[in-house]
């Protein structure tokens, strides 16, 4: 995996991928992805949640880009200790609070609001359908902000009343909601 924009362009980082429950976005989706965050965010300004985070790269490219807010939510130990190892290597650990949790926990008790969230579920997961409602219910977004949420084309939330757009990437979509 590679970061793709910003001050660690290019930046390679080597998880160790045997047996984690995850699935990191592909750089072709996460490069179109950013390119349609860019019409819409200043990355120095905004405070970003990373949901079902994995190995950080979502969160990276935002630091990569000048955020200076993230807070990184998994529960699987192997990913948050890679994560903590990253974060020091790339000198950016005062940037991102990284939480150690059951997503659907942090989301009960989270009282902050974010200008960004995204969430990466794993795709068997049966409670993808259910993300929207919680984070919105929980009012978890500002005024104002993007929620991204990367599933595949099982899932269809068109109809959701704060869907604004999809983009499909192959097996890889991100719905938008506002």
């Amino acid at each position: 995996m590679r970061i793709i924009g910003g001050q660690f362009k290019g930046r390679k980082f080597y998880p160790p991928a045997k047996k984690w429950p995850t699935r990191p976005t592909t750089d072709f989706a996460k490069e179109g992805l950013f390119n349609i965050l860019n019409n819409y965010l200043d990355f120095e300004e905004v405070k970003v949640l990373d949901l079902f985070g994995g190995t950080g790269n979502h969160t990276y490219e935002f630091i990569s880009r000048g955020c200076r807010d993230a807070t990184y939510v998994d529960r699987f130990g192997p990913c948050v200790a890679f994560v903590k190892k990253t974060a020091k290597e790339l000198n950016i650990a005062s940037y991102v609070r990284i939480v150690k949790s059951d997503v659907f926990k942090f989301i009960e008790h989270c009282p902050d609001q974010f200008d960004y969230i995204f969430a990466g579920p794993p795709y068997p997961l049966q409670s993808i359908p259910d993300i929207p409602d919680r984070i919105f219910t929980k009012d978890l977004l500002r005024t104002g902000g993007i929620f991204v949420l990367e599933h595949n084309p099982d899932h269809n939330f068109e109809d959701h009343p704060r869907f604004s757009q999809v983009r499909n990437y192959g097996t890889t979509i991100f719905s938008f909601f506002e």
